[in-house]
C-alpha cells in the first residue's frame, strides 16, 4: 500500500515540477495524472498484463482508499450553501440561470474544439 501511495505522490511531485518549472497553466496533479496514464500505457505496451492486474495492484487499493473518504471534501461546500441560503434564494434565479449558460457555453466549446481537431487531423 505504501509503494502504491509512493507511485500516485511521485506523479503528483513530477506533474508540479514540471508545471512550476515550464510555467503551464495546467495543475500539477492533473498533469502528475496523465503522467500516471502516460506511465501506465507505457509500461502495458512494454509488458502486457491483464485488467486484473491493475485491479489488484497496490496503486488501485490507494486510490480506492482515497475515493471512500472523496465525500467528506463536500461537506465544507454543503456547509456554505447552508450559510448563504439567504443570498442564494435572492440570487437563485441568476444563479441558475448562469449555470445553465455557462454549461451549455462549455459544450458548445467542447464540440467545437473536438471538430476542429478532427478536421484537422484527417480522420472523418
Amino acid at each position: 500500500m505504501i509503494r502504491g501511495f509512493a507511485v500516485l505522490l511521485l506523479c503528483q511531485l513530477a506533474g508540479e515540477s514540471v508545471t512550476h518549472g515550464l510555467g503551464l497553466p495546467v495543475p500539477g496533479p492533473v498533469l502528475g495524472l496523465a503522467l500516471l496514464v502516460a506511465g501506465l500505457a507505457v509500461w502495458h505496451r512494454m509488458r502486457p498484463f491483464a485488467d486484473k492486474t491493475l485491479r489488484d495492484s497496490a496503486v488501485d487499493q490507494v486510490a480506492d482508499g482515497l475515493l471512500t473518504g472523496l465525500g467528506l471534501l463536500f461537506v465544507p461546500a454543503g456547509v456554505g450553501v447552508v450559510q448563504y441560503i439567504g443570498l442564494i434564494g435572492e440570487f437563485g434565479v441568476a444563479l441558475g440561470l448562469s449555470l445553465v449558460v455557462s454549461t451549455v457555453a462549455t459544450l458548445i466549446a467542447t464540440v467545437g474544439t473536438f471538430l476542429l481537431v478532427k478536421r484537422l487531423g484527417g480522420t472523418r
